[in-house]
Formats: C-alpha cells, sequence, structure tokens
C-alpha cells in the first residue's frame, strides 16, 4: 500500500515571494544602471580625445626616431584619422601600432581640422606634416560628441595635445 509524505510535493515553481524577491531585485539594478548609460558616450568621446594624444605623440616620437617626415592624416568624410610615414623614395605608407588607422564611431566625428594658413577644413581629406627635427604642424581638431564638443590642441614644439571642453580656435 502506497504511503503518502507530510509535505512532499510533486509540483516545481516558485513562490510568489521568490518571484517579487527577484523583481524587485532586477528593478533596483536598472534603477542603478540606466542614469549611468548617457555618460557611456560621453566618456567614449573623451577616451577618443586621449586615444588621438596618444597616436600623435607616437607618430611625433617615431618620426625622431626614424628621421622620417609622419603624418597625421584626417579623412572628415570617412570620420577617420591615422598615421602614415614618408619614405625615403617619396612613398607614403600607413603607420602600424599606436599610429594605425582610428575610425571614429558614432555618435563621434570629426567636426573640423584647422591648420595654420588654411581655411577650416570640414571635407575631404588633409594631413598635419610632422617633421624629424621635432616639430608637429599647429594643429586643431575638433570633436563632436552628442552633446559635448572637444578642442584638441597639437604643440608645435612639444608634439603634446592639450584637450579643452568646447569649441575653441587657435588662429
Amino acid at each position: 500500500m502506497p504511503m503518502s509524505r507530510a509535505g512532499a510535493s510533486t509540483e516545481y515553481g516558485f513562490t510568489l515571494v521568490e518571484l517579487t524577491l527577484v523583481i524587485a531585485l532586477l528593478g533596483l539594478l536598472l534603477g542603478m544602471v540606466v542614469p549611468r548609460l548617457p555618460a557611456i558616450g560621453e566618456k567614449r568621446l573623451d577616451a577618443t580625445a586621449r586615444r588621438i594624444a596618444a597616436m600623435t605623440r607616437h607618430l611625433y616620437n617615431e618620426a625622431a626616431l626614424t628621421g622620417l617626415e609622419h603624418r597625421l592624416f584626417f579623412d572628415i568624410e570617412k570620420n577617420s584619422l591615422g598615421g602614415r610615414r614618408i619614405e625615403e623614395n617619396g612613398e607614403l605608407v600607413p603607420v602600424t601600432g599606436s599610429g594605425r588607422d582610428l575610425d571614429l564611431s558614432s555618435p563621434i566625428r570629426l567636426a573640423d581640422v584647422s591648420l595654420p594658413g588654411r581655411e577650416r577644413i570640414n571635407r575631404g581629406e588633409v594631413s598635419s606634416r610632422i617633421l624629424p627635427v621635432g616639430w608637429i604642424e599647429e594643429t586643431v581638431i575638433h570633436l563632436q560628441g552628442e552633446k559635448r564638443t572637444l578642442t584638441l590642441y597639437l604643440q608645435p614644439l612639444t608634439g603634446e595635445t592639450e584637450i579643452y571642453e568646447g569649441y575653441k580656435e587657435f588662429h
């Protein structure tokens, strides 16, 4: 004769208390994460500016080490930039490593690039010269994010990049 045990159940599932607890924890986590989501894009803008500064410094150092002129090459319509080296035969060669091409992702874009003696360039291609004697062409880069603009100023004698909040002109 079969015997039943008190409290034994053959049905499996979650109790109402367990479900309520899980939903409350998910709500708490979402409440902490969602307000920070817009800041992720703005942090990406800052990270991109720092990446460009590192690329510029790398190209500046490579020009001095190799004795070859380098270029910081901008393609504004493709929203990309990267390093180029001018070989002894005059050939323009893409740089590898920290100077390799960088494609900017949406919503970050190159708004414009300013070089001395030229109008502000906001379409097409342009390059900034980096000479082996320790000089880079004074360059102003404007990076546009969703809500902010950053200005990058490349210092001619040091190769350092100054980053400013907002749209700033130097010429």
